[in-house]
């Protein structure tokens, strides 16, 4: 059995695999519990991560309609005009911009996030979990990553404000990516 290993090489040449990537992501409802969900659909590819030098070429295309928070109501409403809008706005968007630290370790990688076609900066830690073949020899590497980010920034202001003070959803979404690599045989 292939034990995973960190890799001194650049990653380059890579594609996500969706079916083992994915986003989680939470956010506080009426000021006392947590709502967590996730999107299911991430594709796209690392063109050259390489902490030594250059611009990283990383880039990922998220799917806001696979949006799940395990209530049905509440995912149309968030596909709905009042959220993400995915009649108008079919995809989200990031493009890294950086890299700092240990590509084989922690790092931080920085970017640009498009939602809603607004486009901000965002920075958040990234751990490498290593590198292995697969059983079809395929080369796979895996990363997770977890930050925090304002919904308001995006263009994503719908809220009520509630009797007792304080408003329905926060404006902090904590996330959390689990991006798996591969590199197909060559």
């Amino acid at each position: 059995m292939a034990q995973a290993t960190t890799t001194a090489e650049p990653i380059t040449g890579w594609q996500i695999d969706s079916a083992h990537s994915g986003i989680d992501f939470s956010v506080r409802h009426l000021m006392i519990s947590t709502v967590r969900g996730r999107f299911g659909s991430v594709s796209g590819m690392a063109g050259s991560l390489d902490a030594a030098g250059g611009v990283p070429t990383l880039e990922v295309t998220i799917d806001p309609a696979s949006i799940n928070t395990g209530n049905e109501q509440r995912d149309t409403h968030l596909r709905s005009a009042d959220f993400f809008d995915v009649e108008t706005y079919p995809e989200m968007t990031f493009r890294a911009t950086g890299i700092d630290g240990d590509l084989n370790g922690e790092f931080t990688l920085t970017g640009d996030l498009t939602v809603r076609d607004v486009t901000k900066p965002i920075s958040f830690a990234v751990e490498a979990n290593g590198v292995t073949v697969d059983p079809w020899g395929n080369r796979r590497a895996g990363y997770s990553a977890h930050g925090k980010l304002s919904r308001s920034a995006y263009g994503l202001t719908w809220n009520q404000l509630l009797e007792a003070g304080g408003v329905t959803v926060g404006d902090d979404v904590k996330f959390t990516v689990d991006v798996a690599l591969t590199q197909p045989m060559g």
